[in-house]
This record gives structure tokens, sequence and C-alpha cells, in this order.
């Protein structure tokens, strides 16, 4: 199938999956693929070192509030001084996570639960990653899921000069592109280490930053039923759960998402990813 084949199968299978943009620091999220309005609101490919202090209250920022047509014409996609991390809204929905891969020995398994219960997720890979595994890019797409940008090596980004910022994105973007069929809306920065650059960088790329509410900490590889059990004590209406599908051994991450997102469903929650429009 030629390249612009497959663009245009995969964006067909993606429409209505984000309007790029927002104004000013404000913006929205449109949740699900069945087009429902909001219901609720290491280095390298590998977990976060665990010399680096992981503090998720410092992400817990204030949340992204508000649904509905979009008011003003689009823009470009805002420069904000903090990433996103929840969403605010009725009923009960809640957007699953996973970074660091695609890894052909984890990230299969955990597409193979969330078609299961038809559910879609984000995943937010590292370009050397998704490089070597183009036709899990594919299936991401063909299945609906939202692919996001988590820079090229995983490098802690406030170490990083401003072109070298440039470069983890932009090559991964381009990698994205080619093998999921449209450039990422969402990136996210390696061990939640925002700085001005990389919110710059993002917004001129066209992407907005996303971080997290619930951090599942499997990357400290504990069993299936402990991150089962963070999950469901930080359910919540407009949680992002952070979970991996690489950069280590993930089988408990994978195992544990066989527990949780049914118990989830189950509670009434809706599991969906986030779409863009302008407000």
């Amino acid at each position: 199938m030629k390249k612009d084949q497959l663009f245009t199968r995969r964006r067909a299978l993606l429409a209505g999956a984000a309007a790029v943009g927002a104004a000013g620091t404000a913006g929205v999220f449109l949740w699900g693929e069945d087009g429902k309005p909001v219901r609720a609101a290491a280095p390298a490919a590998g977990a976060p070192a665990q010399s680096l202090p992981l503090k998720p209250s410092a992400y817990r920022l204030q949340p992204l509030t508000g649904y509905g047509p979009p008011r003003t014409a689009p823009g470009r996609t805002p420069v904000r001084h903090e990433p996103l991390l929840r969403m605010t809204g009725r009923g009960r929905t809640m957007v699953l996570t996973f970074d660091d891969g695609p890894d052909p020995r984890y990230t299969p398994g955990i597409l193979d639960t969330l078609a299961h219960y038809d559910v879609r997720a984000m995943f937010f890979v590292c370009g050397e990653m998704a490089a070597d595994n183009q036709d899990l890019l594919g299936r991401m797409a063909d299945e609906g899921h939202v692919v996001g940008n988590h820079t090229w090596s995983h490098p802690l980004l406030t170490s990083l000069t401003r072109r070298q910022i440039r470069s983890e994105m932009s090559r991964t973007s381009d990698v994205i592109e080619e093998g999921y069929g449209e450039p990422p809306r969402w990136f996210r920065a390696p061990y939640g280490a925002w700085n001005r650059a990389a919110f710059q960088l993002g917004a001129e790329l066209g992407m907005e930053p996303l971080a997290w509410t619930v951090d599942t900490l499997d990357w400290t590889a504990p069993a299936a039923g402990t991150i089962v059990q963070r999950v469901e004590k930080g359910a919540a209406p407009g949680v992002v759960v952070l979970s991996h599908d690489a950069g280590g051994d993930r089988s408990q991450s994978v195992r544990a998402l066989r527990g949780y997102l049914p118990q989830l469903l189950d509670s009434g929650y809706h599991i969906t990813v986030p779409h863009r429009r302008y407000t």
C-alpha cells in the first residue's frame, strides 16, 4: 500500500479525532471516539531513573474545564506554562496512558486487552522505539488510539539545550507521522520535567502538554495487584492514569490492565481519549 493511501485510510479511521488548538491558555477536551460530549471532568525508552524524585503532587495543576463547539476561529497552539492533566465536567470519564513504547514484548498485550473491551487509550512513544516498531503505530491508528510524543531517547529535558530539545521532539513527530498517519497533537516530558523551552517548542510543533493525575509507579516493578489497587484508589472523574508499556519488564503492567480495566468499566467509568477543539 502506498504511503499516501495509508495516510488516507488512517485519517478516515481517526476522523473527528482532534482539531488542533486552543486560544490563550484555555482549552477543551472532547472525549470519546463515539463523538459523545465530555462525561467527566530510564533514560531511552525506559522508566524514570530512581535518582530522580517523583512527586506526582507537583503536577496536580488546575484542571482543564469546559466542552462544546468552538467559539472562535482556529489559531495556533497556545504556549502553556504548565501541563494539562485532568478533565472536569459531567459523569465518570477517565484516560489511560502508556509511556516509553512501543515495545513488541508488552505493547501488543496491552492493545489486545484494550481491543477486548473496546476501549481507547493514549500511547506516548519514544522515537527510537517507534522507529523500530512502525507496525505497532499502525495498529494504534487502526484501533483508534491516540499517539503522543515522548521525545526520541527519553532524556531529562531540563538538562538539554533548546536545539537538542527541538531535535528530540521533531524527530519523534516525524516517525509518528510516518507510522501513525498524522503528526502527534500531544506531548509528555520524560520524568514529568517540563521547562519553558519544552512548552514553546511543543506548541510550535502543534502539540499540547499532557501530564497525569494518577501514577501507578509500575516502573518500580510492583506486583500486578499493587498496580490494580493504585488505579482503583485513584479512580475519579477526569483522572489521567500513567502506566508504561516499555522501559523494562512490563509484564506486570500488562497483567494489571486485565484486572483494573473491567473493574473500572463495571464501576461505571467511561475510558476514552481526549480530543482537542478551539474555545
